[in-house]
This record gives structure tokens, sequence and C-alpha cells, in this order.
């Protein structure tokens, strides 16, 4: 540094400070509806049972919004009021918004401003991800970046999803409906100068699958007057290949653990708790005894709440920190596998 021009030391004495920023989940917060929705009330429904979906996908109840008020950003507004108090912040101390969903309110706008709005905050900016089950895991990657750029710091990460809605709750499309709850999770992501906090995330994703799960329409190339006039058009209902989803899903989560734990210098024994993304608790089984991995290393709650998409994760996140089953210096491992296909991973020191 010494033998450098004085610009030159400034920009690295700058780079050297920012190198010492890194990102921490600072609070952490969720909402679900009230309305619990049993697997045997979906047999009221469709030609299915409680034993039929339990041993399927684990799942044995799920929330779908009864209250019609309720909307996306309303419920991740809750959420985020969760966080924001866990946090022990103000709300005007965020800097900026992410919001992951699958179902926004509107087509446009996003459900960030209306989060904003929401929460009556200043104008700060928002953001809209949407990458289905692995939304929060790519705007928790972002929001890191942000933070060890030293451009904000507090930023509030939110995913919330409102399935219900959108489902064919007839037989046909049993094997999809089955499977998906409503609800939000919202994490504080702030910055620190401990060495504990973000150790990494890793995002990938894989485009030539993208119909294998998905919605196609409606599309701007499939609009309103198509709609009208397509009634029984089938492709308006979630389609997903069930098998393929799941044979694919077991080895991108096998990959994307290692290739986390690798960059941290880690091992899979270093993990003090794997929290997956509750896609199928039959795809969490599957990680967990192909990972050797014990049942006290491995959190799920999809039993509860069924696949709530981009809130999964801050949902189970957050019941997993009030159940203190993480403490001081534990490696915690977040990782999704969804729709796009698109999958990431993060690795935090708690």
């Amino acid at each position: 540094i010494y033998q450098t021009k004085n610009t030159d030391k400034m920009t690295i004495l700058t780079k050297l400070q920012i190198d010492m920023i890194r990102s921490k989940i600072s609070g952490l917060g969720f909402f679900v509806p009230e309305n619990v929705v049993s697997n045997d009330d979906l047999s009221k429904l469709m030609d299915t049972s409680n034993d039929w979906i339990s041993e399927r996908t684990g799942i044995k109840n799920r929330r779908w919004v009864g209250d019609k008020k309720l909307t996306t950003s309303l419920m991740g507004t809750y959420a985020a009021e969760k966080a924001i108090a866990d946090a022990g912040i103000d709300k005007n101390d965020i800097d900026f918004i992410i919001f992951s969903t699958l179902s926004p309110d509107y087509y446009f706008p996003g459900s960030g401003v209306l989060l904003q709005r929401n929460l009556g905050i200043k104008e700060i900016g928002a953001l809209d991800v949407r990458n289905q089950c692995s939304g929060f895991i790519y705007g928790l990657s972002i929001a890191d970046q942000y933070i060890k750029s030293g451009m904000y710091k507090n930023i509030l990460l939110v995913g919330s999803e409102i399935h219900s809605g959108g489902l064919d709750k007839s037989t046909k499309g049993r094997s999809v409906s089955v499977i998906f709850g409503d609800g939000a999770g919202a994490a504080i992501i702030s910055s620190t100068k401990s060495e504990n906090g973000i150790l990494s995330t890793h995002l990938h994703s894989e485009g030539k699958y993208a119909e294998e799960l998905a919605v196609i329409k409606p599309a701007t190339t499939h609009w309103i007057d198509k709609i009208k006039s397509d009634q029984n058009d089938e492709s308006f209902w979630p389609y997903m290949n069930g098998n393929f989803v799941f044979k694919n899903a077991v080895v991108r989560f096998e990959q994307v653990i290692k290739e986390g734990l690798e960059h941290s210098n880690l091992n899979l024994e270093d993990i003090s708790l794997l929290i997956p993304h509750q896609a199928n608790l039959r795809i969490s089984q599957f990680i967990q005894k192909k990972l050797k991995l014990s049942d006290s290393q491995v959190f799920n709650n999809i039993m509860k709440y069924g696949n709530t998409t981009a809130a999964s994760i801050p949902i189970a996140l957050t019941e997993a920190y009030q159940s203190n089953l993480k403490k001081k210096n534990d490696i915690v491992v977040l990782a999704a596998f969804g729709s796009g296909f698109t999958w990431g991973s993060a690795v935090i020191k708690w």
C-alpha cells in the first residue's frame, strides 16, 4: 500500500473494508392463513384419501386462504412486520425490498411495491423475483451481494404465495392441487462485521425443462380474447411431470448442497441443520438418506403447510429458529429446486 499513489491506497483500503462486510439474517417471521385444509377435507372435493396423499407427499394439512381480503402482498406484509420486530429495527431502517413469488397480486405491477405501500415506508427500491420454488434462495443471494458491496445495510426479503385460487380441485387435478398451500415468510438481511453470517450462495438453471413444471397460460400470446374463447383449455392449470421433477430434484439438491459446502471448506458432517425447500417430504427424505444426515440435521414442516413455493424456506427457517433448533456458530444450509428448472443453495454460519 505504501508504495502506491494516494488514490490507489484509498481504492485498496476501500476494498479491504468492503471485504470485511458480511450479510446476516437478523430477523425472521412468517404468516399462514387460519383456514386449515386437511387431506380428509380434500377427499370431499376429489377422489383421494388421507393415505393416498400422505404416502406420496408426506402432507397432512395445508393452509388455504379463506378470507378473500388476504392477498399475496398482504400476507407478505404480515410476515414482514414480524421479521422487522424480531430484528429490533424500525421499518424505515429498511433500505431495499426483495419480493419472491409466483402468485403476485396483479399481472403487473409486482407485489414488492404493494408491500412497500402496505408498510408505509419511505420510497426505497423494490425488486420482484420470479424464480418459483427457488425464489427465496435467489432473493437471498441478491440481498447478500447488495449488502457485501456496501450498497445497503438492511434488506427486507419476502416469499409469499397464494396457490389455492389457481388450483384444479377436481379429481383430474389432484396430483398437483393436494400438494400446494398458501403462506408467507420474511427475513431481514443486515450487514455485519462478524465472521458469522451468509458464507456463500449458489444459483443454477436449466431452461430446457421449463414446461415440465409450469402454468403455460395466460400469456401475452394467449390473452383476454383467447382466454374467453378457450373455456376448456386445461393449460390454465398448473402442470407438473411429477416423476421427472422428482428425479431431477434429488440430483440437483445433492449437487448444490455439496457445492456450497465445498466452497466454504466444509463437509457434510459440519451441517448442523439442513432446511430444504418443502416440495415433497419424500424428496427431503431421499436427500437425507443420500447425504447420510440424521433426523436432527434436517428440518421439515411440509406436513403442516404443504408446498408454499417461495415461502417454504422462510417459513421453515422461522419455525426452526423459534424452536431453538439453531445456536450460535451452527452451520445452516438452505437448498431449493423447482420450476424453471432453477435450483440453489445458501450456507450460513449462524
